[in-house]
């Protein structure tokens, strides 16, 4: 799913969608989407200490969703993700 969401964001930021919550973070740009994923972030961590599961996964879900979006607005992908974390944990010489 982290994928098609990926995807979904990369489409909506090449083809804005009148009405679109993602379209108006693009519009607002860099600094509201790192914002956004602070405010999600604190939000995960208030969860996580003092929430219940439901609103754990929920809030993580919302954390995973702006990350991605400010992916898009750096122009990086879950690849360029993946292949730092597979750089990081392979053996060294």
């Amino acid at each position: 799913m982290l994928k098609q969401l990926e995807a979904i964001i990369r489409d909506r930021k090449l083809n804005p969608a009148e009405g679109s919550y993602t379209n108006r973070l693009f519009d607002e740009g860099r600094g509201k989407i790192a914002q956004k994923v602070g405010e999600e972030a604190v939000e995960t961590i208030i969860a996580a200490l003092e929430q219940g599961r439901q609103e754990q996964v929920s809030e993580l879900a919302d954390l995973f969703y702006h990350v991605l979006v400010l992916m898009a607005e750096l122009d990086l992908s879950l690849q360029d993700i993946e292949l730092e974390l597979q750089n990081r944990h392979r053996p060294r010489d």
